[in-house]
């Protein structure tokens, strides 16, 4: 049996490690929610303004000031994203970024591992060689058919349609796709669309169907037309 003043003895030390407990907690949770916000300053700040500006959401200086520019670059981001619409780059957005601060860590969901292999594969069996942009575009425009109501819903439902992509129908998208292709992939599904919305692309010298002639180009990169 524990005399009274052991059972003090005790209860002290047990809140005294609650205490330390509670103290640890609150220090990896202000970690866990480092964010940049509004009138925030550094080198990550900088990190956001170049990726948003490469992507089309930002044309302000790189100046690592989040200020009103960046807010509402952050907020469009975040809007084409399916993010928290709030301006204020947290854990989620910085992930969906592909930036990793101290406060965040480089582990991505396996849903989203997939979509980049399996995007990163089509771009590379369909542009290897062509330039960086066009690589992104060819990843734009399977990004574009998920969000367009005459097309499958998902990235592999609109890979994988029947006919739509000579990669799948000669195999090529069986290749190991290099770090490019996976870089391109990445940017695409952040929101990059260097085909201007596009929802078609062919090359001119090879292509035999007369229909995609007639359609409306958007843009031409490297030896890719795209067209809506």
């Amino acid at each position: 049996m524990f005399r009274k003043k052991d059972k003090i003895l005790v209860a002290i030390f047990s809140f005294f490690v609650i205490g330390i407990v509670f103290f640890i907690i609150s220090i990896q949770n202000s970690r866990v929610e480092a964010l940049s916000r509004y009138g925030s300053q550094g080198e990550e700040v900088k990190q956001i303004q170049t990726k948003l500006k490469r992507w089309g959401y930002y044309n302000g200086s790189i100046d690592g000031i989040y200020g009103s520019k960046t807010l509402e670059a952050v907020k469009y981001f975040q809007r084409k994203n399916g993010l928290t619409v709030d301006g204020i780059a947290g854990s989620a957005t910085l992930k969906a970024m592909g930036i990793f601060s101290s406060g965040t860590t480089s582990n991505t969901s396996s849903n989203n591992t997939s979509n980049v292999n399996l995007l990163a594969r089509i771009i590379y069996g369909e542009s290897r060689g062509e330039p960086y942009t066009g690589q992104v575009a060819v990843g734009a425009v399977v990004m574009n058919r998920v969000k367009s109501s005459s097309f499958p819903n998902t990235i592999a439902g609109v890979i994988y349609q029947t006919g739509a992509f000579d990669a799948v129908v000669d195999g090529q998208i069986n290749m190991n796709p290099d770090s490019t292709a996976k870089k391109a992939a990445q940017d695409a599904l952040n929101g990059w669309d260097p085909s201007y919305g596009a929802i078609y692309y062919f090359n001119p010298s090879t292509a035999t169907n007369k229909w995609i002639w007639s359609r409306p180009v958007t843009v031409t990169i490297g030896k890719h037309r795209f067209c809506k």
